[in-house]
């Protein structure tokens, strides 16, 4: 705080009360996560005694301590005296922000020299106090000349008592003058609060669309007369790259591909008898042919995964490798190192299991026995794969790992390699899920897949845009090998359609499951998992053949990709607005964001989204736009504005009301970019 006085130096209250500084995590121990030219929302609890007005900024503080922008915070019109706005750094970096605010004299006079002088009181008072106010203004060293003219002729106005009262009351708070004072208010009683740390990520931490494939699967053939199989492997996946990428993802996800144990392996739909076919649970680590430093042998060497990971870098795909951090039976650590596991008292070490779920294939590792010699062999391990060119990991169940290790491994990883990125896996408690994020990850997987209704979809769209975004970015995956949820078993193709609009539109993170774009949907009885689950055998899917008979779901998913590519507003986590419809199936959001060009100029950039969540009916009723949120300023001569709707080419006139008719079994969604002026 700039506080002069002794006094004030004694209390822990500035001279403008300013609580409650958003986003701080743990009291500013944690910093928020940002990415570049992304937005972060900034928010605080500010007020003063007496009614006079004032003026709050959120200052953005570069790497190197120079003050990179000043937004004015606007309050919430909730009487909370809440105000909030949108930082958004440059660059990857360690950046900082704080709050300022300022008693707003410029303002406070004109608030009040409007109503005393429409009530005929102390009238010439006002406008004197209000010439001598912009003088004083207009003599500020810092103000551009052109800026001072603007003053001082609406000073001159001001105490012209030759005009009448309104003449002179207007030349005061002209377009122009309040264009001046916003620019470079009086700040008077100036108070700042702490600065707190924000982290800035490349990209492929906050934004990216993707796509998971088994290796051993793309390129798999099966005999046509003794049915065995012929695995899949890195030279065959390669060419499934291609099909990735003409459908706009960013990352291709593989599973572990390391070898699978031989010990207790499952075999089809997680039984408890693996034929000697069976290729068993590639997250059942480790055998004879090594561990997590190893690739299986099936998929090739440590050359032919380079060529992939070549081949992905060419297509603009980065590849994001399993992390599972368990190991099979017969994994060389369950000898070399059995202090690494939990031994029972029968000497036996202890599988993993997740009642009622139990995986008798894997050993949980115990990180209180050795910490510094199993972390240290983690490190190492992730350090090999990242000299391989993988800079992505995706974690298996990090939720059951102390979060000291993860805190400890990301930032060791971090601080040699700051582009590497975290997703973590975790679906359990909330609590957990967020201090995963304030201890390190980057994205993780959220509770999106089992929100479908219009109340748990647009609950969650909120909670995780304005509320965690900070700390917590979601993944919005439509679909897992361990997840195929009732709505996409009973849907039908609609489901499909409704859900990737859902999670493409309203997450800048989402991802898809190999399957899905073919509408795979049949799950293992009693299960909420696919039948002849991928996890446990090969499975070979004739993508070009669906697509060329219109059984694919790949052009849809495509036309997202692309929209999110083409609409920075998309890129954003922050920016959701939950707009009101009268359907109890319809679910209405937006997206808004100021787009800053490279010239220095700005374009807005408005997305709506409408969706009929109901995936087997016809819904109509009446979307409600809260057109302030859009930042429309520009309307047709009727009052309308126009939308471009992005799935059908069409063009329509909207307003604050507009009806909407969805037809699952036709276009379930309307993905409209709202037109403005050239």
């Amino acid at each position: 705080m700039t506080e002069t006085s002794s006094v004030l130096a004694e209390t822990t209250v500035g001279r403008i009360p300013i609580f409650d500084v958003a986003p701080v995590i743990e009291g500013g121990a944690v910093p928020a996560k940002a990415i570049p030219a992304g937005e972060l929302e900034v928010s605080a609890t500010v007020f003063r005694e007496g009614h006079d007005l004032i003026g709050v900024e959120a200052v953005l503080l570069s790497p190197d301590g120079a003050a990179d922008q000043r937004i004015r915070l606007r309050p919430l019109l909730d009487g909370t005296d809440r105000w909030q706005g949108r930082l958004a750094p440059s660059e990857i970096g360690h950046w900082k922000f704080r709050i300022e605010a300022w008693s707003d004299v410029y303002a406070t006079w004109q608030h009040n020299a409007e109503v005393k002088i429409a009530a005929d009181v102390d009238v010439e008072l006002m406008l004197a106090e209000g010439a001598a106010l912009l003088s004083q203004a207009a003599g500020q060293r810092t103000r551009a000349n052109a800026d001072r003219q603007v003053l001082n002729t609406a000073a001159s106005g001001l105490a012209d008592q030759s005009q009448p009262v309104p003449v002179r009351l207007g030349a005061g708070v002209s377009a122009a003058v309040l264009e001046v004072m916003t620019k470079e208010p009086i700040r008077e009683l100036l108070t700042l609060s702490d600065e707190y740390p924000i982290e800035v990520e490349r990209a492929a931490a906050g934004r990216g669309s993707w796509y998971e494939f088994f290796p051993r699967s793309e390129g798999a053939s099966r005999h046509p007369e003794t049915g065995e199989w012929t695995s899949g492997n890195f030279r065959t996946a390669l060419h499934s790259l291609d099909r990735v990428a003409a459908m706009g993802f960013d990352v291709i996800y593989l599973p572990p591909i390391h070898p699978i144990g031989e010990v207790n392996r499952k075999g089809p739909n997680n039984t408890l008898v693996a034929g000697p076919a069976d290729p068993g649970s590639p997250w059942a680590i480790g055998s004879r042919d090594g561990g997590h430093d190893a690739i299986h042998p099936d998929l090739g060497d440590f050359k032919d995964f380079d060529a992939f990971v070549s081949r992905a870098t060419e297509l603009q795909l980065e590849v994001a490798l399993d992390l599972a951090l368990q190991a099979a039976p017969d994994h060389p650590w369950a000898t070399e190192h059995p202090e690494w596991f939990t031994t029972r008292i029968d000497g036996s070490i202890a599988y993993a299991e997740n009642p009622p779920k139990k995986y008798q294939d894997i050993y949980p590792l115990n990180f209180d026995n050795d910490p510094d010699g199993l972390s240290s062999e983690v490190l190492r391990i992730v350090e090999l794969w990242i000299s391989h060119g993988v800079k992505i990991f995706r974690v298996d169940n990090p939720h059951t790992k102390p979060l000291w290790f993860w805190q400890w491994l990301i930032a060791k990883v971090r601080a040699k390699h700051p582009e590497t990125v975290f997703l973590a896996e975790a679906f359990t408690v909330p609590a957990m899920m967020h201090a995963l994020g304030r201890a390190g990850f980057q994205q993780s997987y959220s509770y999106f897949t089992w929100r479908n209704t219009k109340a748990e979809v647009e609950e969650y769209f909120q909670e995780v845009s304005h509320q965690s975004a900070a700390f917590y970015r979601p993944n919005f995956f439509v679909n897992t090998p361990d997840i195929l949820t009732e709505y996409l078993q009973y849907g039908g193709p609609a489901a499909f359609k409704i859900r990737a609009v859902l999670a493409a539109m309203g997450s800048p993170l989402w991802g898809v499951y190999a399957g899905y774009e073919l509408f795979e949907h049949v799950a293992r009885p009693g299960a909420e998992e696919y039948i002849d689950n991928e996890k446990y055998e090969y499975k070979a899917r004739d993508f070009a053949a669906a697509e060329q008979s219109g059984r694919s779901l790949a052009p849809f998913i495509t036309l997202l990709n692309q929209i999110r590519r083409e609409h920075p507003a998309l890129g954003e986590l922050s920016n959701l607005t939950v707009h009101a419809s009268s359907d109890p199936a319809t679910v209405a959001f937006s997206k808004h964001k100021n787009v800053r060009s490279a010239d220095g100029s700005t374009h807005r950039d408005t997305i709506i989204v409408v969706v009929n969540v109901d995936p087997h009916s016809v819904r109509e009723g009446v979307v409600s736009l809260d057109l302030a949120a859009l930042q429309i300023d520009s309307f047709n001569a009727d009052g309308t504005f126009t939308v471009d709707e992005l799935i059908t080419g069409q063009s329509w006139q909207w307003g604050n009301e507009n009806y909407v008719r969805l037809d699952a079994h036709l276009e379930p969604a309307h993905i409209l970019h709202v037109r403005r002026p050239a």
